[in-house]
């Protein structure tokens, strides 16, 4: 329970950890945001890691903190992580995938069936650029180069969208936080900030629940 409760306070308060680091450390705090996203997008069993908060509190960090974080630099930086990553987790899908859907932990699967079920209905509704829209949803930006790499997702197709997520994604989250923090609205409210990323960030996940209810069965789409 105290790891949970820790990890919810990182969550919510990912400014202020995150400034800490960047005071006490200075350019340690590059290699910390590259490790979280490269972790988060490449190991499938850390989906609980933050992605979209830790880019628009990056970007209000690079706002903040010039002299310590370059914007652009940790653009970059968090690009090559989040490829990377993604590419990572194919290869685990790819070599490991069916050993590693049955590994228990307490008894329990550490990849829920049903987490790979939504997954797979992204890429049955959207095919291979489900590798770009999985960008902006937690848990399945973490599943989708998995079971890309599971399906034997042609590789030259899944680097395409790998790379193309990653710039949207990256790009488009670390700029809100660079421009938008620097307003006293957002930036003392941080924590309401976490919970409306994280409240569009579910929607697709919820509208793919609704279709699926209220549609017959389709068939999948093949996996190229």
């Amino acid at each position: 329970m105290e790891f949970f409760n820790q990890l919810f306070d990182v969550f919510f308060q990912l400014d202020k950890h995150l400034g800490n680091i960047i005071e006490q450390y200075g350019a340690l705090a590059y290699v910390v945001l590259f490790m979280i996203i490269f972790i988060e997008t490449g190991v499938v069993f850390m989906p609980f890691l933050p992605g979209d908060s830790l880019l628009f509190a990056a970007g209000m960090m690079a706002a903040k903190y010039p002299s310590s974080l370059n914007i652009w630099l940790v653009i970059v930086l968090l690009l090559i992580a989040a490829i990377l990553g993604d590419s990572c987790n194919y290869l685990i899908g790819r070599h490991f995938g069916t050993r590693i859907q049955q590994m228990r932990m307490f008894g329990k699967r550490m990849i829920k069936p049903e987490q790979l079920a939504q997954t797979h209905g992204f890429y049955v509704k959207y095919g291979a650029s489900t590798i770009v829209i999985a960008r902006f949803v937690p848990v399945v930006r973490t599943l989708a180069p998995f079971v890309g790499g599971v399906a034997a997702m042609n590789y030259s197709n899944f680097l395409k969208f790998n790379v193309l997520g990653a710039i949207l994604w990256v790009v488009s989250l670390s700029l809100a936080g660079y421009f938008l923090g620097s307003i006293p609205l957002v930036r003392d409210n941080f924590e309401k900030v976490v919970l409306g990323i994280v409240a569009l960030s579910v929607l697709p996940i919820l509208w793919q629940l609704l279709k699926a209810k209220l549609s017959p069965a389709g068939q999948p789409k093949e996996i190229v």
